[in-house]
Formats: structure tokens, sequence, C-alpha cells
């Protein structure tokens, strides 16, 4: 058995997890899912980066997981490789699922190409508001998967966009497996590319969209089970 903590990206809560945290459980493993402070069910709260790589640490506290499997999708790679280093001991493997790799100093908005998302914050009051549905098209989902991710997504506060990530020591330190979804024809970020060459990362790649918790979560919860078994 192994304990997994899952979190989402970018406007999503806990929620976003309930298929593969399913997935897990049928196969034996313990699953947590985490919201990030101001969004889904703790929209309002006082935010930003380093909030949410607490919000983290504090779950797995105080759940007092150990040799855990810590899983992060598109924007909490950021938070989660942070939190990564922070739990010592307890972790056994961190995840990235097509996500940004944090670098100390550096926030998520100054790691990639990142005006449109600037620019949405300048005109939204400071939060980066949900893609409309279009902004889901071809990413493997049905309209029901996309209505809901739209309907019960939440505005992302800008604070945790702009916050630069503190680190001692390169992601590449710690073992991870990446998960790149391969429908957008792109390759790994150069970032992960460089990690790989440590020798403590393994790349996998899925057929699917960015949002591979919905659009395959059978599939994702089998890699993330793979993941697990690595020392």
């Amino acid at each position: 058995m192994t304990d997994y903590m899952l979190v989402a990206g970018a406007w999503l809560g806990a929620w976003a997890w309930d298929e593969v945290a399913t997935g897990l459980r049928a196969r034996g493993h313990e699953a947590h899912a985490v919201t990030l402070s101001g969004l889904a069910e703790k929209r309002g709260l006082p935010t930003g980066q380093r909030t949410h790589v607490q919000d983290i640490v504090d779950e797995i506290e105080r759940l007092d997981l150990t040799d855990v499997v810590l899983v992060g999708h598109s924007y909490s790679g950021v938070p989660v490789g942070q939190a990564a280093e922070r739990i010592g001991d307890r972790l056994r493997r961190v995840v990235y699922v097509d996500s940004n790799l944090p670098a100390d100093g550096v926030s998520f908005l100054d790691g990639f190409p990142s005006d449109h998302i600037r620019a949405a914050l300048a005109e939204n009051d400071g939060v980066w508001p949900t893609l409309p549905p279009a902004g889901y098209a071809n990413q493997g989902l049905t309209d029901e998967q996309i209505h809901r991710i739209v309907t019960e997504g939440t505005p992302q506060p800008g604070s945790t966009l702009t916050e630069p990530a503190v680190l001692e020591r390169p992601p590449a330190d710690l073992p991870a497996t990446y998960v790149k979804c391969t429908l957008d024809g792109r390759p790994p970020l150069p970032a992960v590319d460089e990690a790989l060459k440590g020798g403590r990362w393994e790349l996998v790649e899925l057929y699917t969209g960015h949002w591979p918790m919905f659009s395959t979560p059978r599939e994702l919860a089998g890699i993330l089970e793979e993941a697990g078994t690595r020392a």
C-alpha cells in the first residue's frame, strides 16, 4: 500500500481527483487530495505561493503520512516541488503531471512566456479567470467534463502565480516521475529535460490532453501506482 497526496492545478480543488483517487483506492492504496487556499471550498482564504506550499506540508503532517508519493498537476508542480523538499523523510517520490517545475527565486509566471496571463490578472482585479469552454477543446475531454471544470473551477488568485519559489536544492535532487501529456505534440519543458539528466527522474508519456485526471483517470492511476513502486 502506498500513500498518495494529490494536488490539482490552477482553478481546481481536491474534487478534480475524484476518479483517480477512486482508482488508486481500488488498487489497495490510500489516496488523499488537498484543496489549496483560495480555491474551491477554500475560496476567499488569504493565499499565495508560500501559502500553497504550507497547505501541502500541513496536510501531509496532519494525516501523518510517511513514504508518500506527492503528485502535482500543472501549476501545482511549483508548490509541490517545494513541499517535497520540506517534508524530508516523509517523501517517497514526486510525480509531476504535465506540470511546471519550481526554481529558486522564480515565480510560476516567470517560468514560461506568460504575458497573456499577466494581462488577464491586470484586467480582472488580480485573479486569473477560468478558461471558457473553448479553452478545453481538443484535450480529450467530453462536453460533460468540460462543463464540470468550467462551472466548478474558481479563479486563481494572482499572488499564487507571482510569488517566487524558495528552494534549497534543485528538484532534480529528489526522485521523481514526470508525466508528459502528449496530445499537444510538444516536447517536455527544457527544465524537465535537464532534470532527467540527473538520473533520479523518469519520463512517462501519456497520450491525452492537459487534464488527464478527467480524460484518462484509469490510465493516470496506473502510472501513479507504478511510480509508487520506484525507490
